[in-house]
């Protein structure tokens, strides 16, 4: 069963993680990904380690499902190619510094010319507009321009870069559902038009209520923990062997402070709702604290489930990857590789019921589909690839 952007063909200029990411959604659904690498080096991802038989882990992850040519667009005959395939694409996706593909004789004013019906999505760190739009900027940088360090870790701690890369995922996520936007609008107009997605404007744009608080109160948010800002108790606590997250919202206040033998506060005003509990949290704090130290993560689970507070372990990776909620989503897949048995990956998160997406096969060699792509998509014999090759075109 074809996934639901079956007989959508993307070139994938993308490099490192947030155009890759975006492409390997698309293609988890169901799109054609051709990604077009320079020859002899390819997305310099594929130098990250670690490595599992010869192959790059962090390649894999991004780029599972895809296929590779090889095409020099520095090169006019290089360039020729790519005007030819774009003709036959739906949408084009870049993440390079602005400026990078006029360069190249490539941007988006050009390739219209070529496919009017085109999608051209671009990511860059500060957008194609903007007294910064020309900086260079990775994922760290964003972070921390883009104010989520500043509200993460522990309360006058130093500026804490969360465990996943943010600034580029979130990128990464916008550029997908931009694309997907305007190929929706595309059957209206039978128009393709340029998406251009700024990681700094996607860190701005998912920092949930910072902003909102911030307006209304004029108080700079800080980091706080695991704590949620408005609603307490929302965090994650301490227990005799571990730790449980637990998050109580509106009225399983007294439910839950029967489940830590505190009926006594059940009627403090201090404590009447989530904001005051927020409020005076520091007289709440050393009570939650001894309360949920005096038993094991466990018993507090299964203390807290009877009673449908909603709570959950701080897993680690390793538990996650054989928790049987994500075996039963079928979360964790295994993709066959050429000569290197099995490899797991983390699959779509997106269920469908009639056309559901699906990760096909494990990330490509540099350049292995260059024949078929160029043979089945432009009609070149084995000996005109074979002289693009010679000549490095390819």
């Amino acid at each position: 069963m074809s996934g639901p952007l079956d007989q959508i063909r993307v070139l994938d200029l993308g490099w490192v993680l947030a155009g890759p990411f975006a492409t390997m959604v698309l293609g988890d659904l169901g799109a054609e990904v051709i990604k077009v690498e320079q020859p002899g080096r390819g997305d310099i991802a594929r130098g990250n380690g670690p490595f599992v038989d010869g192959l790059s882990s962090y390649f894999l992850s991004l780029n599972r499902g895809k296929k590779s040519i090889t095409l020099d667009l520095a090169r006019q005959q290089g360039k020729d190619i790519f005007l030819k395939l774009v003709r036959q694409a739906d949408v084009v996706v870049e993440n390079f510094i602005p400026g990078t593909m006029k360069r190249l004789g490539l941007d988006y004013d050009i390739l219209r010319q070529h496919n009017r019906r085109l999608v051209y999505a671009a990511c860059s760190g500060f957008g194609q507009t903007g007294p910064y739009a020309h900086k260079p900027a990775f994922d760290v940088v964003i972070q921390a321009m883009g104010g989520i360090m500043s509200i993460t870790g522990e309360p006058d701690g130093p500026p804490i870069r969360p465990g996943a890369s943010m600034g580029d995922i979130a990128a990464g996520l916008f550029l997908c559902i931009g694309i997907l936007a305007a190929l929706e609008e595309r059957n209206r107009s039978d128009q393709g038009q340029m998406v251009d997605i700024g990681m700094l404007d996607c860190q701005a744009a998912i920092l949930e209520n910072a902003f909102a608080r911030y307006f209304a109160t004029g108080q700079v948010p800080g980091p706080l923990g695991t704590r949620h800002p408005v609603f307490t108790p929302f965090q994650v606590f301490a227990t005799s062997d571990g730790y449980v997250a637990v998050a109580i919202t509106g009225d399983q206040w007294p439910l839950f402070c029967a489940a830590i033998d505190r009926v006594d506060i059940i009627d403090d005003p201090r404590f009447a709702d989530g904001y005051l509990r927020t409020q005076n949290y520091a007289a709440l704090e050393p009570v939650l604290t001894q309360a949920f130290k005096a038993r094991t993560t466990a018993q507090w689970l299964t203390e807290l489930e009877s009673m449908g507070i909603p709570c959950g372990p701080v897993n680690t990776i390793d538990k996650v990857a054989g928790d049987p909620q994500i075996a039963a989503r079928e979360m964790i897949v295994d993709v066959s590789g050429d000569g290197s048995g099995r490899l797991r990956v983390v699959n779509t998160p997106v269920k469908l019921s009639r056309t559901p997406g699906a990760v096909q096969r494990p990330s490509p060699e540099l350049g292995e589909h260059t024949d078929e792509v160029l043979g089945a998509l432009l009609g070149m014999t084995p000996e005109q690839i074979a002289s693009l090759r010679q000549s490095g075109i390819v």
